[in-house]
C-alpha cells in the first residue's frame, strides 16, 4: 500500500497535511470552521459546524472523493450545550446513511475555534 499527501491550494500551512489517502482509505485532518476561505472569522456553532464540513468537502474533492464516501466522523466541541445546533448544521450535510460517529467535549487550540471536525473516507481508487 502506498500513501500520498492530498494538498489543498488555499489550505494553511501547518506541520502537518490536511489528508493523506492510504490504499483506498482517505484520513482527513482535523477541520476549524473559525475562519472562512478568506481569513474572515466564522462565529456561532452553525456557521463554524458548516465551515468544517465545507473544508472537508475541498479536501475530500483534492482527493476524487465527497462526502459520500465518509464512512467515520469525529467531532470536538469547546461547549456541550452546543451539541444540539451542531447536530442540526451536521445533518444538512449528511442527511441519510449516516457515517458513523463520535463526538467529544474538550478543549480547543484556538481560542475562537467552537469545533473542530476530523473523518475518514473510503474510496477505491481504480
Amino acid at each position: 500500500m502506498t500513501k500520498k499527501v492530498i494538498n489543498v491550494s488555499n489550505a494553511p500551512k501547518f506541520p502537518f497535511s490536511p489528508a493523506i489517502r492510504a490504499g483506498d482509505f482517505i484520513f482527513i485532518s482535523g477541520q476549524g470552521g473559525f475562519a472562512d476561505a478568506e481569513g474572515k472569522e466564522v462565529k456561532g456553532i452553525d456557521a463554524q459546524t458548516r465551515q468544517c464540513l465545507e473544508n472537508i468537502k475541498n479536501v475530500l474533492k483534492a482527493a476524487d472523493a465527497s462526502l459520500d464516501d465518509v464512512v467515520k466522523v469525529t467531532i470536538f466541541l469547546r461547549n456541550v450545550d452546543d451539541f444540539s445546533k451542531m447536530n442540526e448544521a451536521y445533518q444538512g450535510y449528511f442527511p441519510q446513511d449516516y457515517p458513523a460517529r463520535s463526538t467529544a467535549v474538550t478543549g480547543l487550540v484556538v481560542p475562537t475555534m467552537l469545533v473542530e471536525i476530523e473523518c475518514m473516507a473510503y474510496s477505491p481508487q481504480y
